[in-house]
């Protein structure tokens, strides 16, 4: 410390300090605490003489000269250490830019940082006390490179201070992100915007203070961004998309989420600018119209991601201008959801008009029917990956029309929440036709059972990847057509059965047996009528299964003992969950699985005591265990 108050000859040091002190005072005194100053003041006060002493503190310095001092410090160790000191002294070293710091010799050594650190800041503990001291000590070990504020303190909270802070320190700054964060306004992003450069992301969120001047600032003073996020933010709006066309031309992702304030005009003129190219874009909750669909289809020459979401005022008409624009041509993947444009020829103009499109996420497509899935199919080649979700106007005659006239690139089919969806004998031959789908996945439509899957089991030979949650008309006959129809080649390597509750052990011990040597992840969460028999079939022919789920299932000690017996299954993960016939008894089993598990589930297991946990967590000390 002694080297923070040797200034000597420094001249310029003592003009600057000097005119912040009283024409009385000694500087000598105030700029050397090492020793207590002394000073012999002999006076006569009724005829004695009195020695007074007198104290100086260098907290009595006003903070212009406590700056000048603490500008000089030789080292952001030294800086970091007397951060320490006050809250005055912190904040004061906070607001010290890089470029004014003088290093050793008085010569201002080029910023090297790297910017390696991450810090966060959640909820209470994010205030500008805790960014200072963030900011002040982040240097020295490779710069501050990635900052996350997710909340604020309610008393004292983050606000446009915090920010000055980090912008002055750390220049070394790449990613930020600020979520929920009210008092920030464009005065801090300024800051931020002229000293951090090196900027490459920003997520910001739920920042109402923010308006266009911020994000104008930033997109002119940063120009190694390449992925912008701003959602919620009520007063950002086009001359904010206007200024990122412009300046942005490094710029790969954007996403603007629920800001009112952006329209046609804002897009438009984001979109028109030569030197404006992203790969991935995102637009939900705006007040946008058709007009902007047509302008993403025509410039959006350079997108290969493409979000389209909650857009209420886009009609039909824009996403078949957007299709029929034919500028889409590299893009790879496209999600619509709640947008009520999407219609049959919506989707037919879509598949007609991105023809290299490997992925399609449609989610509560209302006004979507067989018809338009169908000519989606024929026309979207490429296609290797569909999604559907809450799309209740899809049968099972759309369902199996797409497996028949989709291209031979179709890899993964994906059905959620498809409540019209009706299981019935179509009547119609399939004349030996196969598909190359690989991976299917239906989750909560009630409607689909053994007749779709015995259908299913000739068109998709090839499967690999099967996941059925939450349907409850399947039953082991569609299931073992299925099962029995898969080629033995390739094999099943994850299936997944939870809550459909009519599976029994039939079912389980036939999978076993036909695909045991190819099985890795089998999930019969919910199933109740397994039982032990499914466990000892699993635990004699799986070889390679790493994922076993038969929480809520009717196993008791005896199928965990076969599966502690087996020779060769090497379980990662197990769980148990809410089994009230496994009880303490299984616990030398458990110990012996635990040897290659990372992962175990007990909770809701009743019959299994505190101790026995205690005692498995203290033995399995590389897994998880959830009690």
């Amino acid at each position: 410390m002694s080297q923070i108050f040797d200034f000597t000859g420094d001249e310029e040091f003592y003009h600057e300090a000097g005119r912040f002190l009283s024409l009385g005072s000694n500087p000598m005194d105030v700029f050397v605490p090492r020793k207590r100053a002394r000073v012999n003041a002999p006076f006569v006060v009724s005829g004695e003489i009195l020695e007074q002493k007198r104290r100086v503190s260098i907290d009595s310095l006003p903070d212009e000269c406590l700056y000048e001092i603490l500008r000089r410090l030789p080292g952001d160790q030294e800086r970091s250490i007397c951060g320490g000191v006050s809250k005055r002294w912190l904040m004061l070293l906070s607001s010290i830019p890089k470029e004014e710091l003088l290093r050793e010799n008085d010569v201002m050594n080029e910023d090297v940082d790297d910017g390696f650190l991450t810090r966060s800041l959640d909820g209470k503990k994010a205030t500008d006390v805790r960014l200072a001291a963030i900011a002040v000590g982040n240097g020295g070990r490779g710069g501050l490179g990635k900052l996350m504020i997710r909340g604020s303190n309610p008393v004292r909270g983050v606000t446009n201070l915090g920010l000055k802070a980090v912008a002055r320190c750390c220049p070394s700054l790449k990613a930020l992100t600020l979520w929920n964060v009210p008092s920030v306004g464009d005065e801090g992003f300024i800051e931020i915007a002229n000293g951090c450069n090196r900027l490459e992301k920003l997520d910001i969120s739920n920042c109402p203070s923010i308006t266009d001047k911020a994000l104008v600032a930033i997109a002119m003073n940063c120009p190694s961004l390449n992925s912008l996020s701003v959602e919620g933010c009520q007063n950002v709006g086009n001359e904010a998309l206007q200024a990122i066309g412009q300046f942005c031309t490094n710029l790969k992702s954007l996403n603007i989420k629920d800001c009112p304030l952006v329209l046609d005009q804002g897009v438009a003129s984001l979109m028109s600018q030569t030197t404006f190219a992203p790969n991935k874009l995102k637009l939900q909750g705006l007040n946008i119209t058709d007009m902007s669909l047509a302008v993403i289809g025509h410039y959006g020459k350079a997108l290969t991601d493409l979000v389209l979401a909650n857009l209420q005022n886009v009609n039909e008409r824009g996403f078949w201008v957007m299709g029929n624009t034919q500028g889409l041509h590299q893009l790879r993947s496209f999600t619509i959801s709640s947008c009520r444009g999407v219609t049959d020829l919506a989707v037919e103009a879509v598949g007609k008009g991105c023809q290299n499109l490997k992925q399609f996420v449609l989610k509560k497509g209302a006004f979507l029917s067989d018809n338009g899935l169908m000519s989606f199919a024929k026309a979207a080649r490429s296609l290797e990956s569909l999604q559907l979700e809450e799309c209740h106007r899809i049968t099972q005659i759309g369902f199996f029309g797409l497996l028949l006239n989709c291209g031979s690139n179709l890899k993964a089919l994906s059905m959620s929440n498809c409540f019209g969806f009706k299981d019935m004998s179509l009547g119609f031959p399939l004349l030996n036709m196969s598909t190359p789908l690989r991976s299917i996945t239906v989750r909560n439509c009630p409607g689909l059972g053994d007749s779709t899957l015995t259908m299913l089991a000739k068109l998709c030979p090839r499967l690999q990847c099967v996941n059925f949650t939450a349907l409850p008309a399947i039953t082991d006959a569609g299931l073992l057509s299925l099962v029995e129809s898969c080629d033995v080649g390739d094999g099943l390597v994850k299936v997944g059965l939870a809550r459909c509750i009519n599976i029994t052990d039939d079912v389980i011990v036939s999978l076993a047996k036909s695909h045991g040597g190819t099985l890795e992840v089998l999930n019969l969460d919910g199933c109740g009528k397994v039982t032990d028999a499914s466990l000892v079939a699993i635990a004699d022919e799986c070889l390679v299964l790493s994922e076993l789920d038969v929480s809520k299932s009717a196993i008791t000690d005896f199928g965990v003992a076969s599966l502690a017996r087996s020779k060769q299954i090497m379980l990662r993960i197990l769980g148990l969950s809410g089994c009230s016939m496994v009880s303490d008894k299984c616990l030398p089993f458990l110990a012996k699985l635990g040897q290659s598990l990372i992962g175990l589930n007990l909770q809701n297991c009743n019959s299994i005591s505190s101790t026995t946990v205690d005692m498995l967590v203290n033995r399995l000390v590389r897994c998880d265990i959830l009690a």
